[in-house]
């Protein structure tokens, strides 16, 4: 996978996760949350997303898995939520951020393997 590739997930988890992370939790969690708090847990699953794209991108599926897990996690241990709606609000981020880089990955701005989908 190519540094662009990389800097793209980076560039669309943060700031895709860090808008959904932050509505979220604004209306689920606590209506007192700043946006530099949802901006963190973002970057974290950012971060982790496109550092195993990069290492491991021939692996399937195993970068959005990953993010969408620690997300999940970072939910749970920054805002005191349940499992169960921290899992929900990950999902929602990471699903938002698979449509986003989906997206940008049928105009060929990035590969599609940052999905996990190997090339063909």
């Amino acid at each position: 996978m190519a540094i662009l590739d990389t800097l793209v997930i980076l560039a669309v988890c943060l700031l895709v996760g860090g808008l959904v992370i932050f509505t979220g939790v604004r209306f689920v969690v606590d209506d007192t949350v700043r946006p530099e708090s949802a901006l963190l847990t973002a970057a974290v699953g950012a971060v982790v997303w496109a550092a195993i794209s990069f290492y491991a991108g021939r692996v399937p599926v195993v970068g959005p898995v990953t993010a969408l897990v620690i997300w999940i996690v970072v939910i749970v241990l920054q805002y005191s939520s349940s499992w169960p709606t921290a899992a929900v609000l990950g999902f929602v981020a990471w699903f938002v951020s698979v449509v986003a880089l989906y997206a940008l990955g049928t105009l060929d701005i990035v590969s599609l393997s940052v999905l996990g989908v190997p090339e063909v």
